[in-house]
């Protein structure tokens, strides 16, 4: 059985948001088969932004009392789960920030060496993206940069593969048998850890 963490990356802390859904449906999944799943709701959690090099040079005794349980979860996790909208065409903002403080020099990557070590090799990554748009036009028309970005400049970086992901489009438009279908599938993705 897996270790899950997943980071729910939406910043509304309200929870009644699909992606609260989604990440809810994934637990539940993944619980049912056996699985250990720690739930990381990035919207309820206070941390600052890094704002300086020396900040981000500070690796694991930087890391803000507030988010240590969370990088320790993530460090422990055999499979990662990123659960987020799309705002701007790539994360919000809060996720990003989340992000910098938790996979720091030292904790996710060797410090000293010339070219860093990635520390995080053998953990498996589910992507999955809500968007107001076509999930096939940001993938094709847009290129998916963002998500591009996030498996092969921050995940694959720190030795995370394979990266998988999932993307739900025009979420504003769907009906409620569809959003069903969405939730049956992330209840099947945590059954088998993926």
């Amino acid at each position: 059985m897996a270790k899950i963490a997943i980071i729910q990356g939406h910043p509304d802390p309200g929870g009644n948001r699909l992606c609260h859904a989604l990440g809810d449906a994934y637990s539940e999944g993944a619980e049912g088969a056996g699985h250990t799943v720690t739930m990381i709701s990035v919207g309820n959690l206070d941390f600052p932004l890094l704002r300086s090099q020396s900040e981000w040079n500070a690796g694991a005794a930087g890391t803000p009392q507030g988010l240590v349980d969370a990088q320790k979860s993530c460090l422990e996790a055999d499979h990662i789960v990123f659960i987020y909208p799309l705002w701007l065409g790539t994360m919000p903002a809060l996720l990003k920030g989340f992000l910098e403080q938790v996979f720091r020099p030292g904790v996710v990557m060797s410090e000293g060496d010339s070219f860093p070590k990635a520390k995080l090799k053998g953990k498996s990554a589910r992507i999955v993206v809500t968007m107001g748009m076509p999930a096939l036009a940001y993938r094709y028309f847009f290129m998916a940069h963002s998500l591009k970005n996030l498996q092969r400049n921050i995940l694959g970086f720190v030795g995370i593969g394979p990266i998988r992901s999932t993307l739900f489009g025009m979420v504003e438009q769907a009906s409620d048998a569809r959003r069903q279908t969405w939730l049956d599938k992330m209840r099947a993705l945590g059954r088998a850890a993926r």
